[in-house]
């Protein structure tokens, strides 16, 4: 019996030098201190063993079980702490100081409202394509009807690149691309972030996102239209929404309008928000111009279509009660934390 017991000590201390990580060295220790382990079988040879050798036998035994149990748990205090490290090691970057409890985070309000409005618009058969905020000066101006030295190209404020190109300062940039990608007919939806020059106040932005919608095929009016961004308002703000539309002049449209809500902010009282008028410029829009059409690549003869760049910075502070439009951009956890999924 002591000779087997000295036998199975010398086997496991062999084992456990060969142990390189946690699955094994928990693997030798059900080898060798599980219920049915090797040192349960020493227990159990005890029977077998001359009753004025039980005691001395008994002793041995136990010494070879503390041993190994002490044995596995050094060795895995070692290996959770070497592997703990090589986690570190191979990570790209690791702060200590950082808190590990930070809980759930929150989504941008511009986010969740862009998600929504995609939804919608996805249930009503529009696709929804990406487009990139660097732009040639084709896409963003001229071949929406704004030759240069147009007048209009003054309105935008442009931000324009060492290169040549510039950053998008409207949605509208993608339309040539989505005609010539998808042809006639087509209805799409591409968000997106802009840029202008422009001073900051409550309701002005140097960045902001809008979502460029068309719809391109037979007999369409401006009825078709008002139907599509009325339903889209009313799944927005689940109720029904005051619009107004008002004569508008963009090269890209002909006839062309400002398509209005009552801010939701004051409810049509003036408020800094909408500039005291009540209400909140929200969707230029209009019937896509037959040049634009024809540079599209498309047959007017055949085919009319609407446009409307709706403005997803300003619907989030409608639809959220957010007062100040810098809030939006200016990165305050405190601020934009209170926003979750629906």
């Amino acid at each position: 019996m002591l000779e087997n017991a000295n036998a199975l000590k010398a086997q496991f201390e062999e084992a456990l030098s060969k142990v390189t990580t946690t699955a094994e060295i928990d693997a030798l220790r059900i080898e060798y201190a599980g219920k049915k382990g090797l040192v349960s079988s020493l227990m159990n040879d005890l029977k077998n063993v001359p009753n004025d050798q039980k005691k001395e036998a008994g002793m041995v035994i136990n010494q070879v079980k503390q041993f190994v149990e002490e044995q596995i748990k050094l060795k895995t205090e070692e290996l959770i702490k070497l592997e703990e490290q090589r986690k570190i090691d191979e990570a790209e970057s690791y702060d200590e100081s950082l808190p590990t409890d930070l809980g759930l985070g929150s989504y941008h309000p511009i986010t969740l409202i862009q998600r929504e409005v995609e939804d919608i618009f996805s249930s009503m058969g529009f696709i929804v394509e990406d487009y990139s905020e660097i732009v040639d000066d084709y896409h963003c101006f001229e071949a929406l009807n704004i030759p240069k030295h147009h007048p209009a190209r003054d309105m935008q404020d442009t931000y324009y690149l060492d290169n040549g190109q510039l950053l998008k300062t409207h949605t509208s940039a993608a339309q040539n691309y989505i005609m010539r990608k998808y042809g006639a007919p087509v209805r799409a939806i591409f968000p997106g972030r802009c840029f202008r020059n422009e001073s900051t106040d409550a309701c002005h932005e140097n960045t902001f996102f809008q979502l460029e919608g068309i719809m391109i095929d037979e007999d369409i009016s401006i009825s078709n239209l008002i139907y599509f961004m009325k339903t889209m308002l009313s799944e927005v703000f689940k109720q029904d929404i005051t619009v107004r539309l008002r004569p508008g002049f963009f090269p890209f449209v002909e006839p062309g309008f400002e398509l209005d809500i009552q801010c939701t902010i004051c409810h049509g009282k003036g408020c800094p928000s909408c500039k005291n008028s009540g209400w909140l410029e929200l969707c230029p829009c209009g019937m896509i111009h037959p040049n634009v059409l024809t540079y599209g690549g498309i047959d007017t003869e055949k085919y009319t279509g609407f446009a409307f760049g709706l403005g997803l910075t300003r619907l989030a502070m409608m639809k959220y009660g957010i007062k100040d439009i810098r809030m939006l951009n200016s990165g305050s956890l405190k601020a934009l934390s209170q926003f979750t999924d629906k």
